[in-house]
């Protein structure tokens, strides 16, 4: 069987095609177009740019991702329709109901959350119940998967996602977009114990996060008289650490309440290696009986591969999403 995944759910245009056999992926293509430098100037991703962007590149991308295929080699195709900006989304469902109804193929709607945990599943023995830790631009969610395509939301952000946090830490220190990989390269060398930044909700027994009080105390950090005295790697260093404390110990608590076989980190900043290796850390110490997985670093971030893989478990249950039904829904909701 192969399945072809379309992503279009923010500022990259995505396409893929996996085969599978004897329920292995094999990964026949991934191709992704970025729009970071053209959003780059803006300082943030602009809605109706990344909409254009999306229709000039969606058909080649597709065509790339089918290079030595034929649309009747197909099983299903699979698209993003949610959560994500709403512009950019209906792209890539419009686009997939016309090529689905051009080739009489059966169409998967996906959420864009469920590929990201999927991204893990990529040839890998997950056991369940599995927690998890879902951290992006738009989300950071505590995910409990019951089992394969069965969620349970057990704790979210209650303001600022952690990467929407990273991103509005850099414009604070005016060091450039987008915030995640700017600071976690200033992070490397810098002190993550010189300043002493809060770790909100951290002692509170719910599975809730708060980014925003974290970023507001960088904000007066960054006002005080003698803030020049400090420099910019150790001020990223010590927000870096924080958010990671926080993410980290929220996620073991969830894991151990709800006996964890296996724990996933997932969303574009799972592309962090400080926190891929101290959540591994602590799971290893705290958890041993547990699994601990993320995905490759190029999986981390939006992609169509984690779409198609997603459609695959959707096809497997006949889960098809009629043509005239299928729609946008920058809302959607996993749990």
């Amino acid at each position: 069987m192969k399945i072809l995944g379309i992503e279009t759910s923010c500022d990259e245009t995505a396409a893929a095609l996996i085969e599978v056999k004897a329920g292995r992926f094999q990964v026949l293509s991934n191709i992704v177009s970025s729009q970071v430098d053209i959003h780059r100037q803006f300082g943030g991703i602009v809605p109706e740019v990344a909409a254009r962007e999306h229709l000039k590149n969606i058909l080649p991308i597709v065509d790339q991702a089918l290079i030595g295929n034929s649309w009747s080699d197909l099983s299903a195709l699979a698209v993003t329709s949610g959560p994500g900006l709403i512009t950019s989304l209906l792209v890539g469902t419009e686009t997939a109901k016309a090529l689905a109804f051009s080739h009489s193929l059966p169409l998967l709607a996906i959420n864009h959350l469920e590929a990201h945990i999927c991204a893990n599943w990529l040839n890998r023995p997950i056991r369940f119940p599995a927690l998890a830790l879902i951290v992006s631009g738009g989300h950071t969610q505590l995910v409990l998967v019951k089992k394969q395509n069965q969620y349970q939301l057990v704790g979210e952000t209650l303001d600022d996602a952690a990467g929407e946090c990273f991103d509005k830490v850099a414009k604070i220190l005016d060091i450039g977009y987008p915030g995640g990989p700017v600071i976690e390269k200033l992070a490397k060398e810098g002190d993550p114990q010189a300043i002493d930044f809060p770790r909100p909700l951290l002692n509170k027994n719910g599975l809730d996060f708060s980014f925003s009080g974290l970023k507001t105390s960088v904000l007066y950090f960054s006002r005080q008289p003698d803030f020049k005295e400090y420099k910019t790697k150790d001020v990223c260093a010590s927000f870096q650490q924080a958010v990671i404390e926080v993410l980290t110990a929220k996620t073991l608590k969830a894991a151990k309440r709800y006996r964890a076989k296996t724990v996933l980190l997932a969303g574009g900043v799972a592309a962090n290696k400080a926190l891929r290796q101290n959540l591994a850390s602590q799971v290893k110490k705290q958890l041993p009986s547990s699994k601990f997985f993320h995905p490759a670093k190029g999986l981390s971030t939006d992609n169509a591969l984690m779409i198609a893989i997603a459609g695959y478990y959707r096809f497997r249950e006949k889960n098809f999403t009629p043509w005239a039904k299928l729609k946008a829904d920058p809302n959607w909701q996993l749990a």
